[in-house]
């Protein structure tokens, strides 16, 4: 068993993932991110302290020990990804998860130059990557809800106008005067506002309802 001194010298590796844990959390807290200063620095200092564990129980495998950090990090980062509105939210969150764990593993290991410079190197993209550059922007999806008569190309128009390729839940129908009509939702990447609906509606008398869906 370690004596007294060794263990009181390890609390030092601990210190450093909770401070290198900190730093990457508040970047992600003023970001506004669902994991923030909390969690990054437990997640750290875990990851440290299983290794130390992993490293000092006898005559086991400290690989296994470290593979199932690894394991665990990504269930926890699994919860944090949802896929909403067209979009997948959380995944970068989850991705910094994986990561701090990575570095409080490297703590744990006192690989102190590879943990700090880690850490460096993930703020520093972070940063970097949320400059207001075209080339980092994702695209933002909106939905429309739509319904038209359809008598010849009209679903082509639509198309065309939205600058999509397929309607969603598309429901046909007919009127009582036997006409076709479509009931659809459409997912465009160009943002209309309701004054643009409006005047799309009135070139294009076919259309009788044209409304954003964006919370649904």
């Amino acid at each position: 068993m370690p004596d007294v001194s060794f263990q009181l010298f390890t609390l030092l590796d601990l210190v450093l993932s909770i401070v290198l844990g900190f730093f990457i959390g508040f970047e992600r807290k003023q970001r506004f991110k669902e994991a923030g200063i909390r969690t990054h620095t437990i997640v750290c200092v875990g990851a440290a302290l299983m290794t130390v564990i992993s490293k000092n129980i006898g005559n086991g495998d400290p690989g296994r020990i470290a593979a199932q950090i690894v394991t665990g990090i990504g269930f926890l980062g699994a919860g944090m990804i949802v896929y909403k509105q067209h979009e997948v939210k959380g995944l970068t969150t989850a991705a910094g998860i994986w990561a701090t764990a990575g570095i409080g593993m490297a703590c744990g290991s006192r690989l102190y130059i590879l943990a700090i410079g880690a850490t460096l190197l993930i703020i520093i993209v972070q940063c970097v990557f949320h400059l207001p550059l075209r080339v980092f922007r994702s695209k933002k999806y909106y939905s429309v809800k739509i319904e038209f008569l359809r008598t010849g190309d009209e679903n082509l128009k639509i198309k065309e106008i939205f600058g999509t390729d397929r309607f969603n839940h598309l429901v046909i129908t007919r009127d009582a005067q036997g006409r076709v009509v479509y009931n659809a939702t459409l997912t465009t990447d160009k943002e209309f506002s309701s004054t643009r609906l409006n005047e799309i509606m009135e070139e294009n008398p076919f259309i009788s309802l044209l409304e954003r869906c964006d919370n649904e």
